[in-house]
């Protein structure tokens, strides 16, 4: 399963999160699911999309909180 949900403080625009799956790592923008650097396997990729329809208000909140140097919360894996 990739990991999903990293955030940097004080990370760069546009609205993203961090995928990384084995040795792949992509930058995935939150509103649109865009990968916009690196990539993932079509498998992975269509996993972490359909994680992030399913969160994706607490993706946004998360990258507002992490802007904000405070503390990210925990989004549950894909089931």
């Amino acid at each position: 399963m990739p990991e999903v949900s990293r955030f940097y403080y004080r990370d760069h625009p546009p609205t993203h999160f961090h995928a990384i799956y084995a040795e792949h790592e992509a930058l995935v923008e939150i509103e649109t699911g865009r990968i916009y650097q690196g990539s993932l396997p079509k498998t992975a990729y269509e996993l972490v999309n359909q994680w992030r329809l399913i969160h994706l208000q607490e993706l946004r909140d998360n990258w507002n909180r992490a802007r904000n140097n405070e503390s990210v919360q925990h989004i549950e894996p894909l089931e």
